[in-house]
């Protein structure tokens, strides 16, 4: 596999809660450069639905050396709506394609996020619009059970989390979507700080009750920071075997998600897929996949 690379989230708002309320674009650049001299990822994800957001993570991203993977993710549009602002996001990640490598990411999971989807046609008015503006390699990040035309995009890319129910038949999965000629992608693994949350993969931070002030977590969970490390190691080794040519841990951190070392049942970092731990003041602390991460892509490299 060419690239280990790393999802950094600017914000998403869903549910009328932002996965991010705090950005300062000092604090940006400087976990950019941590991406790139830390834990020498080749590439990195950047996601959020505000596009000047994303245009200053993205600008810091290729300032640190970083590929971009540019990836607006608005959230319950109208597809007329999401066409529109996808579109303007192709045109922002063309201007960023001067200073460096960009991939545009139209989108993730339509199916779910994106309101009147229609399969086929709204992709192809999406590709279409975008192509457009933006000269460089675009894609969409998909959801396993998607059926997706990766006839339009110019590489492949699926959510790959794998849990106890796809385990038997993920890595056949992964193999089949090399039928179609292109690179292919993993646009987002990871698994969450709590014994078990492997088998959860991508529902693993399903645990909060938030209907409580303040949210806690609806039971109890064992914080087992190596859980994430086995499945880092685990399906790095998958995709290497089944072909992928770059693979996206989800993610750098969750930001919204406060680490509460003696508060158990308040410790919302449990149910992070982050390689750091935020916590209610803003500060960072890497957890052990952070360095796993570092010591795998280190010799890689090397």
């Amino acid at each position: 596999m060419r690239a280990v690379g790393v999802t950094y989230d600017t914000g998403v708002l869903y549910d009328g809660r932002s996965t991010r309320r705090r950005f300062a674009s000092g604090t940006v650049r400087a976990e950019l450069r941590l991406i790139a001299a830390e834990l020498h990822a080749p590439a990195v994800r950047v996601v959020g639905n505000d596009l000047d957001r994303l245009v200053l993570a993205g600008e810091a991203a290729l300032d640190a050396g970083l590929e971009l993977w540019f990836s607006p993710m608005p959230m319950d549009l109208e597809p007329e709506q999401f066409i529109e602002f996808l579109a303007e996001c192709a045109a922002a990640a063309e201007i960023l394609r001067k200073r460096g490598e960009v991939v545009l990411v139209l989108g993730c999971e339509l199916s779910v996020f994106c309101r009147g989807f229609v399969p086929g046609e709204t992709e192809r008015r999406l590709v279409a619009a975008a192509r457009v503006v933006f000269g460089g390699r675009i894609t969409y990040a998909a959801g396993m059970w998607e059926d997706v035309d990766w006839a339009l995009y110019d590489i492949v890319a699926v959510d790959a989390y794998r849990d106890a129910q796809n385990e038997a038949t993920f890595a056949d999965n992964l193999r089949e979507l090399q039928k179609w000629g292109k690179p292919v992608v993993a646009t987002e693994f990871g698994c969450c700080a709590y014994r078990g949350a492997a088998a959860r993969g991508g529902k693993g931070w399903m645990i909060v009750d938030r209907t409580l002030d303040p949210p806690r977590l609806d039971g109890r969970y064992e914080r087992d920071e190596e859980e994430q490390v086995r499945y880092l190691r685990e399906l790095v080794e998958v995709f290497d075997r089944t072909g992928l040519d770059a693979a996206f841990w989800f993610s750098f951190a969750g930001f919204e998600l406060p680490h509460r070392p003696g508060d158990p049942v308040h410790d919302l970092d449990v149910s992070s897929y982050g390689l750091v731990a935020v916590d209610e003041l803003g500060g960072r602390q890497p957890k052990r996949v952070y360095g796993a991460l570092a010591e795998l892509n280190a010799s890689r490299s090397g």
